[in-house]
This record gives structure tokens, C-alpha cells and sequence, in this order.
């Protein structure tokens, strides 16, 4: 198990006295069929942040990279009707992977995410015509093909739109490369 989630299912029992396995039956309960109304719930009924809600959700869908018994699955999925999208991602990957032996590669059900110490960037095929790159540059302005993320309860602070192969340029490789040294 990653260090991050353990201190975070550490942190949920200390925050509110029961443990991830009683929140995901307590949730279970609820018949619930999207991951949003799991989140919705636990923020508005039990005063959840986003991340221990988002903890809950991801466990009992069994939707994150620590609980899918194969990741690879999860990654195939994000690409079903989006199959022109996955030679990006392998680009993409190639060069992420160069950075350092320390990339971490935590798929989700919608999205790969991206860690050193902490998370640095997402790679999320969104719709069938939009591939975004999210990554944490906090502080930094907007500038050239790099906007700044406004909504609340982003993982990312800044996301990069891409079409095809051709989009992944050198300047969108230099804010993926600076994600990932702020991330060390």
C-alpha cells in the first residue's frame, strides 16, 4: 500500500472514529450508483473533505490502482470509444517514465495519476475529441498552451488540452518535467 493512502486511512479512523471498512459499508448501504452522489454524501451528511470522501468512494467501487486486482484493465477501459487516444498515452508515457525511476503509475477508472513524493500530473482521455493533462504547477501563471485549473476540488492546479500525437510539443513536455521536479 502506498505510504499517502495508509496515513490518509490512518488519518479517517482519527478523524472520525471508524475505519475505512465501516465507512464503505455504511456508504454501501445507500445503493449509491455514481462516485459523485458517494462524495456528495459523506461532504454534505458527515462533513467529509473531498480527499476522504474521494478515499471511500474510489475503495468501495474498487476503482483505484490499490484496489483493481488488474491495472492494466483499468487503463484499457478509460480508452473503450476512445481508441485514437491511446497512442498519445503511450508517447506520453514514455517520456513521463524517462524522467526518473521514482514515477509512480496510480491508474483510476477515469484517469492515470502521477506521483513522485506527491502527485504531479493526470493523464485523462475526458471525451472523445479532448485528451487533458493535469498538472501541479501551483503558483505558476497561465502561459501558452498551460491554463490555470479554477474549479474547487481539483486535483491539479493547471491542465493542458491536447487533440493528437502532434500536440504533445516540447513546451508540453517542459510543464510535465517542471510537475514532476515540484514534486520531489
Amino acid at each position: 500500500m502506498d505510504p499517502a493512502e495508509k496515513t490518509m486511512i490512518d488519518n479517517l479512523f482519527k478523524n472520525t472514529g471508524k475505519t475505512l471498512e465501516q465507512w464503505v459499508e455504511i456508504v454501501n448501504g445507500k445503493n449509491f450508483a455514481k462516485h459523485g452522489e458517494i462524495i456528495n454524501f459523506l461532504k454534505s451528511e458527515h462533513g467529509f473533505s473531498y480527499g476522504f470522501a474521494n478515499l471511500v468512494a474510489l475503495k468501495l467501487r474498487k476503482s483505484d490502482a490499490g484496489s483493481a486486482s488488474d491495472q492494466n484493465s483499468l487503463i484499457e477501459n478509460q480508452y473503450k470509444g476512445k481508441e485514437h487516444f491511446k497512442p498519445l498515452y503511450d508517447k506520453l508515457m514514455k517520456h513521463i517514465t524517462a524522467l526518473g525511476n521514482d514515477v509512480e503509475i496510480a491508474p483510476k477508472n477515469a484517469y492515470v495519476g502521477l506521483k513522485r513524493k506527491r502527485q504531479f500530473a493526470i493523464l485523462h482521455p475526458v471525451t472523445k475529441t479532448r485528451f487533458e493533462i493535469g498538472l501541479n504547477v501551483k503558483g505558476q501563471e497561465a502561459s501558452g498552451v498551460l491554463e490555470v485549473i479554477t474549479t474547487a476540488n481539483s486535483m491539479c492546479s493547471h491542465k493542458i488540452n491536447i487533440v493528437d500525437e502532434a500536440g504533445i510539443t516540447p513546451e508540453v513536455l517542459s510543464w510535465i518535467r517542471a510537475a514532476y521536479e515540484k514534486a520531489g
